[in-house]
C-alpha cells in the first residue's frame, strides 16, 4: 500500500458518551498503552537478566475543547467529586478531510478524574478552553 494511503490527517474529534454524541474536541492527548517489563535474575548466571513482559498499563486520556453551553462533562466530574461514581463508555471518533471516520477508540468504564475550566484574561481574545481527563479500564480501536 502506498504511504499516502496510510496517512490519516486528524481534522476533528467527536466524542460519544454511552452512545450519545457529546462534543467536538480540538485536542485529544494521552492515547497510549505500555507493557511493563519484569526482570528475572537467574541464580547461577550473572551475565544477563531475563526480561519478561508484565502487565499492560493504559494512561488517562485528556480531551480539550472550546467552552460550550453543554455542562455534561463538568456535571459528571462534579458528581464524581461528591462520591457518586458512574463509569461510562466513551468513544472518540477521528474524522478525516473527507468527513469519514478514520479511527475510533472506545474506552471502557471511563470516569473523569480532572476537569479544568477556562483561564480568563481581560485583554485576551483567545477561545475559552476546558479540558477533562478520563481514567479507564482499557480500550479497543478500529
Amino acid at each position: 500500500m502506498p504511504i499516502a494511503h496510510q496517512i490519516r490527517p486528524a481534522c476533528r474529534f467527536y466524542v460519544d458518551v454511552d452512545g450519545v454524541s457529546q462534543a467536538v474536541f480540538s485536542e485529544v492527548s494521552g492515547l497510549g498503552m505500555e507493557v511493563t517489563v519484569e526482570d528475572l535474575e537467574e541464580g547461577d548466571n550473572n551475565g544477563f537478566v531475563h526480561k519478561l513482559p508484565g502487565r499492560c498499563k493504559v494512561g488517562n486520556v485528556t480531551l480539550k475543547r472550546g467552552l460550550t453551553n453543554s455542562e455534561d462533562f463538568l456535571r459528571w466530574n462534579y458528581e464524581m467529586g461528591k462520591g457518586k461514581v458512574k463509569t461510562k463508555q466513551v468513544t472518540i471518533k477521528m474524522y478525516n478531510v473527507d468527513g469519514k471516520v478514520a479511527m475510533r477508540w472506545t474506552f471502557h468504564k471511563a470516569f473523569p478524574v480532572k476537569w479544568t475550566g477556562p483561564q480568563f484574561k481581560a485583554d485576551d481574545a483567545s477561545v475559552a478552553i476546558e479540558s477533562i481527563e478520563l481514567a479507564h479500564d482499557g480500550f479497543e480501536f478500529e
